[in-house]
């Protein structure tokens, strides 16, 4: 493509512009995907080296340090008590004997089972006091996992720590040779509260993080190398096992026992972006008119207006969804009131044909989406300069050369981020879609795919519907969850790098 400079693009005609504008966009997309990969060989490359520089440190504060530092490899906190730090050499000799015990009574049984997930499934028995034959359960697979998961993290909490006692060793050993000294149990409680506040503040969330967010994912993501499924739930009725890459082989093979998964996952995909595109920038645009009408010079009843939007989100779409869909129903109100009037002859087919089933969710959801955009756009609104609009007008420009040149240009620099976050929330809308359709009419030539796939089905219903159900295929749901989070990932930075408001933070300051 060719590159023009500044001038040569200011002598183009805007057809040309916006052409070229176009082209750039989509020639950048292969060179942002080259450079998210690009960072990502860095990030290991930078983690090896980091490695690297750490055992060197290592094997270099044991050669150079005296008995206490080198008792503390071993015995965690021994050269902080030795040098009259108690309170800290107490913490790490506290963490060591927690994780030793752990490690003795279980953790060690949880680490072991895991790379079977389990030995001894249930089996019948027989039960003399019964006289009859019963259920005996045995390894939990499920259990296995999860602990061992949770085993794994505790390990690499207890390395992260006891490399921390290392070096704070090595820390306390210059100091006194130096001829300072060094802090004392006091000192580093009162620096929890000053100094150090920002670490006390952060310790209890980091640590809900780290339980709620990212153990689950791991462990979603582990869940896509087995068999886990109704039929393989671990416990009750079969154990589950590691598989390797065979759902993945499966998702992505074109003729897997004679259908294709991965026709059926390209297809809701292109769905899925079709309606995050809509869902976004309708009610984008829609939301921004509305609000340009209600803040306009002469409007009356402005908080009335407001209001009347805002009821609309105030009612639980839980509520207003269902009740929606028996209005657009084949007997609902909304063709029974049309075939009264005479202007139909028979029902339309809001819910039954996959054309019509789309556009209404997506003229739905404009009803749904408008009142947020109208909030936010009202506020952006009010801080758009008048001295703009006015000096405009004096130059003869109309209202749509003012929306054009000053109006969508500040709100798309403002809420550039935010346009990025509903696109990929749009992605996984799962209440307009489940609450409406319930993901029909159903695809009959993908009927046959786990969860019955309907044409209005997102990535989010179909994982839904595949962990549902009797065959509740939680590893091919995880293999979608996992696809999901890449084509995400990838469109965010992606489209992140290209927002002017990151590019060009200093444009509105």
């Amino acid at each position: 493509m060719k590159q023009y400079s500044d001038l040569e693009f200011l002598k183009l005609s805007k057809g040309k512009k916006f052409l070229y504008r176009l082209a750039s966009f989509f020639a950048s997309i292969p060179r942002g995907v080259a450079r998210f990969f690009r960072n990502i060989g860095l990030f290991f490359k930078k983690i090896g080296l980091g490695i690297a520089g750490e055992a060197k440190d290592i094997a270099l504060t044991f050669k150079e340090g005296d008995y206490k530092t080198k008792l503390s490899f071993i015995i965690m906190g021994f050269g902080c008590i030795m040098r009259g730090q108690i309170l800290r050499g107490l913490m790490f000799l506290l963490l060591e004997a927690v994780f030793i015990f752990y490690m003795v009574t279980s953790g060690a049984y949880w680490l072991s089972m895991l790379p079977s997930l389990g030995k001894v499934g249930p089996r019948e028995v027989y039960n003399e006091v019964l006289d009859t034959y019963v259920y005996e359960y045995n390894d939990n697979s499920f259990k296995i996992l999860l602990y061992g998961v949770l085993t794994l993290f505790f390990i690499f909490a207890f390395v992260y720590t006891w490399r921390v006692n290392i070096r704070q060793n090595r820390i306390a050993q210059s100091i006194l040779s130096s001829g300072k000294k060094l802090r004392s149990g006091k000192d580093d409680l009162r620096s929890l509260v000053d100094d150090q506040f920002h670490k006390t503040l952060l310790a209890l969330p980091l640590t809900g993080i780290l339980v709620f967010t990212v153990l689950p994912i791991f462990f979603m993501i582990l869940v896509a190398f087995t068999n886990y499924d109704g039929s393989h739930d671990g416990y009750n009725n079969s154990l589950f096992h590691w598989v390797g890459l065979e759902n993945f082989r499966t998702m992505f093979s074109w003729n897997a026992g004679g259908h294709n998964y991965s026709a059926t996952f390209g297809e809701v995909l292109v769905w899925t972006l079709i309606w995050a595109f809509f869902a976004t920038f309708t009610n984008y645009f829609l939301g921004m008119f509305v609000a340009m009408m209600i803040n306009k010079k002469g409007i009356r009843l402005k908080k009335v207006w407001r209001t009347v939007l805002v009821l609309t989100i105030a009612i639980p779409q839980f509520i207003s969804l269902l009740y929606v869909s028996k209005m657009f129903a084949k007997n609902g109100l909304v063709n029974l009131f049309l075939m009264d009037m005479g202007w139909i002859k028979e029902a339309l087919p809001f819910w039954t044909d996959p054309t019509w089933a789309r556009i209404t969710v997506i003229i739905i959801n404009i009803w749904i989406g408008i009142p947020y955009l109208m909030l936010i756009a009202t506020g952006i609104l009010m801080n758009i300069p008048q001295d703009l609009y006015e000096s405009s007008k004096i130059d003869g420009a109309g209202p749509f050369k003012q929306y054009t040149k000053i109006t969508l240009p500040y709100m798309l620099f403002i809420t550039g981020p935010y346009l990025l976050t509903s696109f990929t929330s749009n992605m996984n809308n799962f209440n307009v879609i489940y609450l409406l359709t319930g993901g029909g009419p159903t695809n009959a030539a993908n009927s046959w795919a786990s969860g019955s796939v309907g044409d209005t089905d997102l990535l989010i219903t179909w994982l839904f519907k595949i962990t549902t159900g009797a065959e509740s295929k939680y590893y091919l749901a995880s293999v979608i969850g996992i696809l999901v989070f890449v084509v995400v990932a990838v469109i965010t930075l992606v489209v992140y790098n290209l927002l002017p408001s990151i590019k060009n933070e200093e444009d509105f300051q």
